[in-house]
């Protein structure tokens, strides 16, 4: 008998481990996801605030990494498991036999944020020849002005670079000493005003060129699913709220983003040259497997104009870089 009670209080707490185990599986395990302060991540701070992430059924952590380099480093070694960055960048961190990555769906595009200033008797993008233009090399700075360059008929090395930080290329235009600069508000606004200057172009005139994106390493969105399809979702919803109520959503996006964009009024004059991606426009951009929208578009010309300085080290096409995991969803919720 005795036996027996010992066989059964053996048999009772290994029902009791399995059981503490399932529960443990079916925990929610938390979702790490870098990004910088930028105002185009904001409706992730929203998402948090408003429950969305709880409600889709994801435990989601912000973690600011602003170095987008050590933000990659981050994601290649699992400390955090998806990142915030923009399409062009991608590319030139692929590595032969590294870690593979993809994008998962688009944040913010640049509409009217980003541009070139330069002096009045530069009417086009052709007339830059020879001029000096101050930019951020290695950067989408550097990526934008070579895909207008290259739609002029002009390369990079048709001009003279000056290597500096957007502000301090505004900053330098605005002083007389270049003669145009790649950069981004309030020095888009402050170049227009200056006796010398006009805007020669501005992100408008390229839709989705600019165009911020989440994505993970190709383990990750095999391995978690079903939480990047709820942060799809809470990511979609958060946009819904923005555009329903923009004041309170800027008061709460402002605070969780922080640092220079911690007042909401400069939160939303920033935001005023950014357009929020909703679940429609990812659609459009992204298209599907057998019928691609523009991404690969903007993802070929990363590919092409990082090749021609160097900056990459594997041979890949466009659609190796894109899942079409996280939108190959319904908008059922899961039970709460």
């Amino acid at each position: 008998m005795a036996r027996l009670r010992a066989l059964a209080a053996l048999f009772g707490a290994s029902l009791l481990l399995v059981a503490a185990a399932a529960g443990s599986a079916g925990a929610a395990e938390t979702f790490r996801l870098g990004y910088s302060s930028w105002v185009g991540y904001g409706p992730f701070f929203l998402a948090k605030k408003m429950d969305y992430f709880k409600e889709e059924g994801i435990k989601v952590e912000l973690v600011k990494i602003e170095d987008v380099a050590v933000r990659f480093a981050a994601l290649a070694a699992g400390r955090i498991d998806a990142m915030a960055t923009t399409i062009d960048t991608l590319p030139v961190y692929l590595k032969p036999q590294g870690t593979k990555y993809q994008y998962l769906f688009a944040l913010d595009d640049s509409k009217g944020g980003d541009g070139v200033v330069a002096s009045k008797e530069i009417e086009t993008i052709a007339d830059l020849k020879g001029k000096k233009v101050a930019f951020t090399e290695g950067s989408v700075a550097q990526f934008y002005l070579n895909v207008l360059l290259r739609d002029a008929g002009l390369k990079q090395s048709d001009i003279e670079v000056v290597n500096m930080t957007s502000g301090d290329a505004g900053s330098a235009f605005v002083s007389g000493q270049v003669d145009a600069a790649v950069t981004w508000e309030p020095w888009l606004t402050k170049a227009k005003q200056a006796p010398h200057g006009h805007l020669l172009t501005d992100s408008t005139e390229n839709p989705g060129l600019i165009t911020d994106v989440m994505l993970a390493t190709a383990d990750v969105i095999e391995a978690r699913q079903p939480e990047i399809k709820a942060l799809y979702r809470a990511w979609n919803r958060a946009v819904d709220f923005v555009k329903e109520n923009p004041v309170e959503a800027n008061r709460i996006m402002a605070k969780g983003v922080g640092g220079w964009l911690k007042d909401p009024n400069v939160f939303a004059a920033t935001l005023a040259g950014v357009a929020y991606y909703d679940a429609a426009m990812n659609a459009e951009l992204f298209g599907t497997a057998d019928q691609p929208g523009s991404l690969q578009r903007t993802v070929r010309q990363a590919l092409e104009i990082w090749q021609g300085f160097g900056r990459l080290q594997v041979s890949v096409e466009p659609a190796d870089l894109v899942s079409y995991s996280a939108q190959e969803v319904s908008e059922t919720r899961p039970e709460r």
